[in-house]
């Protein structure tokens, strides 16, 4: 991954496809989760259009493996001209002040976040991975800037909630399956869906806007887009935990609908179902 950080972006990108096409036919069961998460989500497409879409997926998902040695190793200079920031001046208002930043998972998020990170401090929550020296390539080089903290989810939130405090930005991402401790069930694509209410939640306890952060990717590099502020979130009144993860679902649902092959299929975000249901894995 060190040496291909070197090649020029549309030589790399050309072969993260081509790694994303063989993924698609040698991993079964990535590609079985894929296609099911989509027939669960696009029941109007047909099975040939969601084969399709599923191999444009792959070939996003694995450019965007190729391309994490680009965030983890080139220049700053380099990572300003591949990945463009639109909307960045709205967060100079909120410097030194608690921000959520609330950071689908687009494949392009690694992308997004170190161009931020470029700019403002910024802590956010990881999963350990299987492989250790991976996680520590991955760690190191959303490091290396100084100016980003790193909470395992073993850890919890207070440090988070800390760094916070100091005026790091909280980069967010919670439209995933974290299984049924603290989680609501409501509508994702018309699918029943396992969601958690940590946006509301940390919201409510810090006072800090929730800022939205999309990466998408084009055919030569990024664009990471910050959204409005969020208004009258989390509700008050006869607002409750439902409401608010149903916001957070139909936002995602908007955006995905922009670039449906770039959100991240591959993740079994179905796997929690609700009470006597069957899985659909």
């Amino acid at each position: 991954m060190w040496l291909l950080h070197w090649l020029p972006l549309p030589l790399l990108a050309a072969l993260g496809r081509g790694l994303g096409l063989a993924l698609y036919v040698l991993v079964g069961e990535r590609r079985h989760v894929t296609l099911t998460n989509l027939g669960l989500c696009f029941p109007q497409l047909s099975a040939v259009e969601r084969s399709a879409l599923a191999r444009r997926h792959f070939m996003a998902f694995g450019r965007s493996i190729l391309e994490l040695g680009l965030w983890w190793w080139a220049s700053p200079q380099r990572i300003r001209r591949l990945v463009r920031l639109e909307g960045g001046e709205k967060l100079a208002a909120y410097q030194d002040q608690p921000v959520i930043l609330l950071v689908p998972h687009f494949v392009g998020i690694d992308a997004g976040a170190i161009r931020l990170m470029l700019e403002h401090g910024v802590v956010a929550m990881y999963t350990h991975q299987k492989n250790r020296v991976f996680e520590a390539a991955m760690n190191g080089g959303r490091q290396r800037f100084g100016n980003c903290e790193l909470v395992s989810r073993q850890e919890g939130i207070k440090k988070a909630l800390r760094s916070m405090k100091e005026g790091r930005f909280f980069h967010y991402s919670p439209d995933m399956d974290y299984g049924p401790k603290e989680s609501v069930f409501v509508s994702f694509f018309g699918v029943q869906t396992a969601t958690i209410n940590g946006l509301a939640r940390l919201a409510k306890l810090t006072g800090a806007p929730v800022i939205p952060l999309v990466t998408r990717m084009e055919s030569v590099g990024y664009v990471a887009t910050v959204g409005e502020p969020w208004t009258d979130f989390p509700g008050a009144g006869d607002v409750g935990e439902a409401d608010n993860a149903r916001r957070l679902n139909a936002f995602i649902e908007a955006e995905v609908l922009k670039s449906p092959e770039q959100y991240y299929w591959l993740h079994k975000r179905f796997k929690t179902r609700p009470p006597g249901e069957k899985g659909v894995y």
